[in-house]
């Protein structure tokens, strides 16, 4: 019998075969597990999966009854997704974290101060985005964890600084050294265990000729990112930085969901990814729903008031929807 097995186990196979780590190992072979076609004619892969699961386990492990190490960099996602700020030294990741989030990382004026990455969540609105601030990226920093963690993200927030004259030449020394490295900055199709979907924040823009040094990265670099210009030190740009990574480094939306003659609670929005479905929502509230949808009525964008729509309807950002079973 043919294993007929589909892209999505065939996107977690190439991360095994590209992983670093022992942690990166397991969570391609976990996801490996999940995606495999579940009949007669994978049967032996399956073992063969489950046994390099359990072998890896036990390395992890140290061959002892302890408690499990833990890779010090393993940061566990929350909140909307997980982005890595990555970008040259002194372009200001630190400040950015500070500010947009409860965390406090070291900041300084001399290179390299981070040197362990520091999780803090994002608020915008009425969600949290988990954001990841690193040791820039550098021959000096350059280990094997800090690009596993890149490529275990949900995506990149590439942090450049407006400010300095030499931004266009540390820009190419940058993505030159993220893909001599095997990360890959990729908007558009699909995205690969070494492609990430990212965004550039133009930090500084409030200093003297940021806007000449901006308008020159959109012409460099514009093809492969969108630029928002903004400063940690006066928080210009910073909410409309955050909507950008929410929207389209992570490619999520917002759904409200209520029962029948009641109101949606705003503040617990269900976090989706653009392109949800009702049936794909219903199956997130809860999988009974789903197996007994009948119809559901959306109020939102693209629809009139209280609309039925069929099961395979795409949602947007903000809609209300109450199930019919």
């Amino acid at each position: 019998m043919p294993a007929n097995l589909g892209p999505l186990y065939h996107v977690a196979e190439e991360r095994y075969r590209q992983a670093i780590t022992d942690e990166e190992k397991m969570a391609a072979l976990e996801e490996m597990m999940a995606t495999i076609p579940k009949h007669k004619g994978t049967e032996k892969m399956q073992a063969d999966i489950k046994r390099r699961i359990a072998k890896l386990k036990e390395s992890m492990k140290g061959g002892t009854k302890g408690p499990r190490r833990r890779e010090f960099f393993r940061i566990d996602k929350e909140g909307a997704g997980q982005v890595v700020l990555v970008g040259p030294p002194n372009s200001g990741k630190s400040s950015m974290l500070k500010r947009m989030t409860r965390a406090v990382p070291e900041v300084a004026d001399y290179p390299f101060t981070t040197r362990m990455p520091l999780p803090g969540m994002a608020q915008w609105e009425n969600v949290q985005v988990q954001l990841i601030d690193m040791p820039p990226i550098a021959p000096e920093t350059s280990q094997s964890w800090v690009w596993a963690l890149l490529r275990m993200s949900d995506g990149l927030l590439v942090v450049l600084d407006a400010g300095d004259d030499d931004v266009l030449d540390q820009t190419e020394n940058l993505f030159s050294f993220m893909e001599e490295n095997n990360v890959f900055i990729k908007n558009d199709g699909e995205q690969g265990f070494k492609e990430k979907k990212a965004i550039c924040a133009a930090n500084k823009c409030d200093m003297p000729g940021a806007s000449e040094r901006i308008e020159l990265l959109k012409e460099v670099i514009g093809d492969k990112m969108d630029i928002v210009p903004c400063s940690t030190a006066t928080g210009e740009g910073l909410s409309l930085l955050l909507s950008r990574v929410f929207f389209e480094v992570l490619g999520r939306i917002r759904v409200y969901t209520r029962p029948p003659g009641k109101k949606p609670d705003f503040s617990q929005p269900f976090i989706l990814d653009r392109g949800t479905t009702v049936i794909d929502a219903a199956r997130e509230v809860h999988k009974e729903i789903a197996e007994s949808l009948k119809y559901a009525r959306v109020w939102g964008k693209g629809v009139f008031e209280g609309q039925m729509v069929p099961r395979d309807h795409v949602l947007s950002d903000g809609d209300v929807i109450v199930f019919y079973t």
